[in-house]
This record gives structure tokens, sequence and C-alpha cells, in this order.
């Protein structure tokens, strides 16, 4: 091997042991900031209108990783006591045994199993396992990226998205009442992800100067 080969494979492999380290610190944690975080739901009624009801209550975490977006994930809890429908009537037949059947299946959950790029530099295709009332289907959420940088607040990373996807209530033992009140349901979501490790700390300072 002549002295340029040897310095050659020598500048490589040091390149290589102080890049592996970063490569396996690529993965980032991030909470969902529930504050900022919106799970909204729309069906259609009799044919005539397009109500909305939310997920007010949101625990998710978000392991991203920005120098490979498709080793990231994502878990989502949606606990039914966090069901709203601006109508307290109705707010209780969704958590009844007729739909949500929220004595039984307390919460709704997402967790992804894989995430597609779509070439655009910002746009996601994120597959994943939705459990609702016991039943567990893949679903498909097209997602935006819609920024990152630092909260002014929390002074630590973060990240925004917007995602929807559309659904079959049926196809999770949630038929009463169809056709009158559709079959499918549209969802959106909006949140704020916060790097978990600064959020803690900072809403412990917070917590500490009350």
């Amino acid at each position: 091997m002549t002295r340029f080969a040897s310095v050659f494979a020598a500048a490589v492999l040091g390149a290589a042991l102080l890049t592996a380290p970063a490569a396996q610190a690529a993965e980032v944690a991030y909470t969902l900031e529930p504050n900022h975080t919106q799970v909204d739901f729309r069906w259609v009624h009799m044919g005539m209108s397009t109500p909305a009801a939310s997920f007010d209550k949101v625990d998710g975490t978000l392991l991203w990783d920005a120098q490979d977006v498709s080793k990231s994930s994502v878990k989502v809890s949606l606990p039914l006591t966090g069901v709203h429908t601006r109508v307290p009537a109705l707010d209780e037949h969704f958590k009844s045994a007729d739909f949500f059947d929220m004595a039984k299946y307390p919460s709704v959950t997402f967790a992804s199993t894989r995430v597609e790029p779509q070439g655009l530099g910002n746009i996601y295709r994120i597959y994943g396992n939705l459990t609702v009332r016991g039943v567990t289907k893949e679903v498909v959420l097209d997602t935006r990226l819609n920024g990152a940088g630092t909260h002014p607040m929390f002074k630590a990373p973060m990240l925004g998205f917007d995602a929807r996807t559309t659904i079959k209530r049926s196809d999770f033992g949630m038929g009463a009442l169809v056709p009158m009140v559709s079959d499918q349901i549209e969802i959106r979501i909006t949140t704020e992800a916060v790097e978990a490790q600064g959020l803690k700390r900072a809403l412990a300072e917070m917590a500490k100067a009350k």
C-alpha cells in the first residue's frame, strides 16, 4: 500500500469512527405539546351539514430523525374523557356503547409503523395502527412538516406538523346510525412538538418560579 493510500484509509476510518456516535444519536424525542395539539374529526349529518368534534386531551411522543426521517416514529393516546362536540348530550352519546364505549375502551391510540418521505422535502406519509374500541386497523396520515425552530418560551427545539386521514367508523365497530350519520370520518391533526428534555426542564423551572 502506498503512503497516500495508507493516509487516505486512516482518514476514512477516523471519519467513520467520529461520525458513528452522531448517527446513533440522530433520533431525538419530542413531546406533542398538548396546549398546541388539536385532533379534530368531522362527519356528514343527514346529508345536510358537516359537524366537527375534537379530542381535547392528547398524550403523544415523537421520535424524530432529521438525518433519516424514515426512521422516525410517533405514538399518541387520546383519552375519551376529552371528547368534545360542543353539545354535552352528544359528548355523552359518543362515549356510550353506541360509539366509543369509553367504559370498556378508555382511549383511542395510534402507533406508527413506518414513515415515507414523498420527495418534496416536507411531505410524508405516516403509516400506523389506529386502535378504537379494541379494533386495530392500519391508517395512513398525509403529513406536512410546517417548520422547525426554537420554542420562544421553552427555549427548546420544536417542530410543527399538520396531518389528515379518512376512516370508516364501521371498521372499528361503530356503525350506529349509518347512513343518517356518515360512515366516513375525516380526521385532521395539527401539533407543535417540543424536544422532550427541554420541555421538561422548562416546565420545572416555571413551576419553581410560581
